[in-house]
């Protein structure tokens, strides 16, 4: 019995009970079962987001961000520029201590590259109600495809604790029908 010490020293080639046997191999397989479900979900499931990562300078992803927000403004809310780039382009946002800049207004059915960067801390990019959950780290550029399916106003908080004022890191995002309503 494999509770109590074996008998002989060399345990290796003692014979295994059958019932032990059987645990090994539902082990085994329900690991495999796991591990090819994740492929599948990764996949089909339509959970996670595929994206890509570069080592960027906080400089060079906040010009980027600022040529986008010269470029496409439309308007300015609290403060904050509001911008709204054509379907298909690249959208920059920018996670600082202790906000999301700038405001992005997409168009519902449309598909974007929204590319992410912190300029000094880890912070979380939360995209509610969606619950689109990212780790945004300083020196990387995180790109994910995205396509708003459903028009109205967005928030994005931070879910990574980035310090005393964390609890009002939010931001906005707008999705407006192709009509612009």
């Amino acid at each position: 019995m494999s509770v109590s010490p074996p008998q002989n020293k060399i345990w290796w080639n003692e014979p295994v009970p059958t019932s032990e046997l059987i645990w090994v191999i539902i082990a085994f397989v329900w690991g495999l079962i796991m591990f090819f479900m994740m492929i599948y979900w990764h996949v089909y499931g339509e959970q996670n987001l595929s994206n890509e990562a570069y080592r960027i300078t906080a400089e060079d992803f906040s010009a980027k961000t600022e040529a986008m927000v010269e470029k496409y403004q439309v308007r300015e809310e609290s403060g904050y520029p509001v911008v709204r780039p054509p379907p298909g382009d690249d959208i920059y946002l920018i996670a600082r201590l202790w906000q999301w800049w700038p405001i992005l207004e997409l168009e519902k059915g449309q598909t974007y590259r929204l590319h992410l960067s912190s300029m000094d801390w880890l912070h979380g990019f939360s995209l509610q109600p969606v619950n689109i959950n990212l780790q945004i780290h300083p020196d990387y550029e995180m790109v994910v495809t995205i396509t708003p399916t459903t028009s109205g106003e967005f928030g994005i908080v931070c879910n990574e604790y980035c310090g005393i004022g964390h609890h009002t890191m939010t931001g906005r995002m707008y999705v407006v029908d192709n009509e612009g309503t």
